[in-house]
């Protein structure tokens, strides 16, 4: 009898992943620059050893370089204002609120000159208790409340994505009823999709986001009838983790198209062209360079521009996990060790912790693939390949797929694990009744809790069920 099912796309060693010369080394490209051993082997992150974090905070733990956000959100808007300002126009940054969103962090990007892209109306309250300016706050989301419409209008958002006809409608009423006018942009469907170094150009898409190239004309033909909007320029997303720029430039050339076409009716300020930009996750992930991102892909919307002889607009980006993706680090402590012979030749590893799917649910969700350290100490042992599985009762309830840790990993080791400042906490969840770990911010030696974490009184708290006296 079998002892694991292995399905049959996921190969019991992934071909990437090869024995490493030293188990205990950071992959530099992966963990925050801060991150290094101290003499006795603990991990420390902006100087603050992880030993001294568990025990102030517990695990598991989200722990956030501040430094490192900071760094990497002026570094991105300087290299998209560097090549914008080559060809004479103007670039602006959004930060990704759904990628991770607190006050703090809010108050990280906007210091170093981005804006703030939100899609809900807890979202945007974040924001906005940050101090963040509505004006630099752009509002998405395919299905919009008329409460967060008319928050939006209300409060003077930005900009508003419009994602349907219904919408569109919706937000011209509240507007027209307040007496304002409401900057939009309207959100369009390229036919690029793009994953990593790979993309696919297609003529169609079949998805809940934005409008057919086709459908745009007579979409924005209405806005223009209207007095209660003004458009700003057109939207598009081509996917997420982008590695290189191909798929940007392919789809640059269509919606540059369909602005040109566009601009014969009038004005149009923006093009807002996305991003999500790539980040490791192992040590053989080779994002693009930031600054050769930003100058590819503003060469390729100049060329088209200079092609169709109009002038370049302002251009937006909306970068995605790159601002805060590496800067994060998951902490968890082992609990058990259990060898599993998975093939005649071939034993695997299989290392629990006390978190799992509930605080990162990108490797049950996307098949994400994540790299894991012990980080109390250094091991001189051999390198094992290993499985870090999570608490859950769920057989998809991976940490890490496949990770060669030394081979005398133990229960009450502390495990690591790096670019987990994304998509992480925001997707985290009370699954088996789990309490959502704290989120702490390391800087110059100290760390200090920036969102609290919760407790099963929490929990139970918000169970109509119990009683004031069963809580008390």
């Amino acid at each position: 009898m079998p002892l694991v099912s292995v399905a049959p796309d996921r190969p019991l060693v992934p071909d990437w992943l090869a024995v490493p010369d030293d188990a205990n080394a950071l992959a530099a490209a992966v963990w925050p620059a801060s991150a290094d051993r101290d003499e006795h082997g603990v991990l420390q992150i902006a100087g603050v050893p992880v030993t001294d974090l568990r025990e102030e905070f517990g695990t598991p733990l989200y722990v956030l370089d501040e430094d490192a956000v900071r760094a990497r959100a002026r570094q991105v808007r300087e290299a998209f204002e560097t090549a914008a300002a080559r060809h004479g126009t103007r670039a602006r940054v959004y930060y990704a609120g759904k990628a991770f969103l607190s006050t703090e962090v809010v108050r990280w990007v906007t210091g170093e000159g981005l804006a703030v892209d939100v899609a809900t109306a807890g979202e945007l309250a974040v924001a906005l208790a940050a101090g963040a300016d509505p004006a630099r706050i752009g509002l998405h989301g395919n299905n919009k409340s008329v409460a967060e419409l008319t928050q939006a209008v209300e409060l003077g958002l930005g900009s508003v994505v419009l994602d349907s006809e219904i919408e569109l409608e919706r937000l011209a009423a509240i507007a027209e009823r307040r007496g304002v006018v409401q900057p939009v942009l309207i959100r369009v469907n390229s036919g690029v999709h793009a994953e990593t170094h790979d993309f696919l150009a297609t003529a169609h898409e079949d998805q809940k986001f934005g409008f057919a190239l086709a459908d745009a004309p007579a979409v924005v033909s209405r806005i223009r009838e209207l007095s209660s909007l003004r458009f700003l320029g057109l939207h598009c997303h081509i996917g997420s983790q982008i590695f290189g720029t191909a798929g940007f430039e392919e789809s640059a050339g269509r919606v540059v198209e369909l602005h040109a076409e566009l601009s014969v009716g009038g004005e149009i300020p923006v093009l807002n062209l996305g991003g999500g930009f790539g980040i490791a996750y192992t040590s053989v992930d080779t994002p693009t360079p930031i600054e050769q991102l930003a100058d590819g892909i503003v060469d390729a919307v100049a060329r088209e521009c200079a092609v169709r002889g109009i002038p370049l607009p302002t251009l937006a980006f909306e970068p995605g996990r790159t601002i805060v993706g590496r800067a994060g680090v998951t902490l968890y402590e082992t609990g058990t060790v259990k060898p599993v012979q998975v093939s005649d030749d071939l034993t695997r590893l299989y290392v629990s912790v006390d978190g799992g799917m509930s605080d990162n649910a990108r490797p049950a969700l996307y098949g994400a693939q994540y790299s894991a350290r012990i980080a109390s100490r250094t091991s001189t042992a051999e390198p094992a390949l290993t499985r870090v599985v999570g608490r859950h009762c769920e057989s998809g309830d991976i940490v890490v797929d496949a990770e060669y840790l030394p081979g005398d990993v133990t229960p009450g080791d502390l495990l690591a694990v790096p670019a987990t400042g994304a998509y992480c906490y925001s997707l985290a969840s009370n699954y088996n009744v789990v309490p959502r770990p704290p989120v702490v911010a390391v800087r110059h030696g100290a760390a200090r809790v920036i969102v609290r974490g919760e407790t099963i009184d929490d929990l139970l708290a918000r169970d109509a069920g119990v009683t004031i006296k069963e809580r008390a």
